[in-house]
């Protein structure tokens, strides 16, 4: 479900364009963070009281919020956005590697072949044929994007270690990366107010892909198979550009069917993986 909601993101970012990419992070992360503290069930107190947890589950969750999407932008603005999103979206595969390393993990090489799958199918739909171009100008860009890949795959782990948080507790994180979203943004952007459109955009990408899809990414990862979600974490490009294409956005293209097939072959290859795993163990 966090996958999905992450792939309307492209769609929701056509509203969205004209608005300081801090001033959205500040809005939806705010939105989001409101959210979830509301949604939860009980008087405010006990509502606030979920929010306590342990320092260090708190830190990597601000740090890995804000520095993923603070990288994020840097990227696409110091690199063209192919390679920059190329580079991005290595994080599932750094997932899997880094997983390897978890105490009562087991790396199965299926899951391994499956996410290579679905990195090979991006790659393809990304590219179309084009030859990439490696500038040096760029490389600025290109290590904001690995470090944001970086830092997305080791907080997607590392917060494995903190199993016993609850999801729910992901909205005084939340909370706080708005804030620190909204002074660097005062900081270093011009404010725009958003039109009609754009105010329900916004409430829409706090609501769905922030506050609902951050809280299952937290508990996908304290508590389901890693190594899968990886795999199946190459479906936000791709469902991205398929909703683009049915909007109209972008034409269709040889390479979306193949990253289609490359996908599902992946992610059956990772699934089978993963089932034979929890059969034998």
């Amino acid at each position: 479900m966090a996958i999905l909601l992450w792939s309307s993101l492209a769609v929701m970012a056509l509203f969205t364009a004209d608005l300081p990419p801090f001033e959205i992070l500040a809005i939806s992360f705010a939105i989001g963070g409101l959210a979830s503290l509301l949604a939860s069930p009980g008087s405010l107190r006990v509502r606030l009281d979920r929010l306590v947890q342990p320092w260090p589950a708190f830190v990597l969750a601000v740090a890995a919020l804000f520095g993923y999407h603070a990288l994020y932008f840097i990227a696409f603005r110091h690199a063209p956005a192919v390679e920059a999103n190329l580079i991005n979206y290595l994080w599932p595969l750094l997932i899997v590697v880094f997983a390897a390393f978890l105490p009562g993990v087991r790396l199965k090489f299926g899951q391994l072949i499956g996410t290579v799958l679905g990195l090979l199918g991006v790659i393809i739909m990304l590219v179309q044929g084009r030859a990439l171009a490696i500038d040096t100008a760029n490389l600025p860009g290109y290590a904001a994007a690995f470090g944001a890949a970086l830092v997305w795959s080791a907080y997607s782990v590392l917060n494995r270690r903190h199993a016993s948080v609850p999801s729910v507790a992901i909205a005084g994180p939340c909370l706080l990366v708005a804030l620190l979203a909204g002074i660097v943004h005062l900081m270093i952007e011009s404010s725009v107010m958003p039109n009609r459109a754009q105010a329900l955009v916004l409430i829409l990408m706090g609501l769905g892909p922030v506050g609902v899809a951050f809280r299952l990414w937290d508990r996908g990862t304290k508590h389901g198979d890693i190594a899968l979600l990886a795999t199946l974490s190459y479906a936000a490009p791709l469902l991205s550009t398929l909703l683009l294409l049915a909007s109209g956005r972008v034409a269709a293209h040889w390479s979306q069917a193949v990253a289609l097939l490359l996908l599902l072959l992946g992610a059956w290859i990772s699934v089978r993986a993963s089932v034979r795993q929890n059969i034998s163990g």
